[in-house]
């Protein structure tokens, strides 16, 4: 059952369970180099999420409290709130991203043939995905 890791420009997204068929529960493991570019601040609004840090250090913001999660550490982000994640840090981190019910693997190939067509991403074609999924990225500060 193992599929292909999905690569979203620098992440890596490697999917265990996919739950999107059933609108069950979904589970992948997320990858993110130092500095990676990572999503914009997002909410979901149909999925509950929880990260589990696996490996490195993950940034994780929910709503107004950010972390600095070792391994071991989890966060999860209620349905409806804005989230966001970063490394800064000096090592590649990898975290178990657990969704409840998954958006699953095919939001994360959509995104990927966007950002990974060469040169600046097309903003409007993410944002579109983003919302087909029921992501909503947040306004800008």
């Amino acid at each position: 059952m193992g599929a292909a890791e999905i690569k979203v420009g620098q992440l890596g997204i490697h999917y265990i369970v996919d739950g999107s068929s059933t609108a069950g529960l979904g589970m992948f493991e997320l990858t993110v180099p130092p500095g990676s570019n990572v999503p914009p601040p997002h909410s979901h609004s149909n999925n509950e999420e929880c990260v589990y840090v696996l490996e490195g250090t993950l940034r994780y913001t929910v709503g107004a409290q950010t972390r600095d999660l070792a391994p071991g550490q989890s966060m999860g982000t209620p349905k409806g709130v804005v989230h966001a994640f970063s490394n800064p840090f000096h090592e590649t981190a990898r975290a178990l991203i657990v969704q409840s019910p998954d958006i699953g693997a095919q939001y994360f190939r959509d995104i990927a043939a966007v950002v990974n067509a060469g040169g600046p991403p097309d903003k409007a074609a993410l944002v579109s995905i983003m919302s087909k999924y029921g992501l909503v990225p947040a306004a800008p500060n």
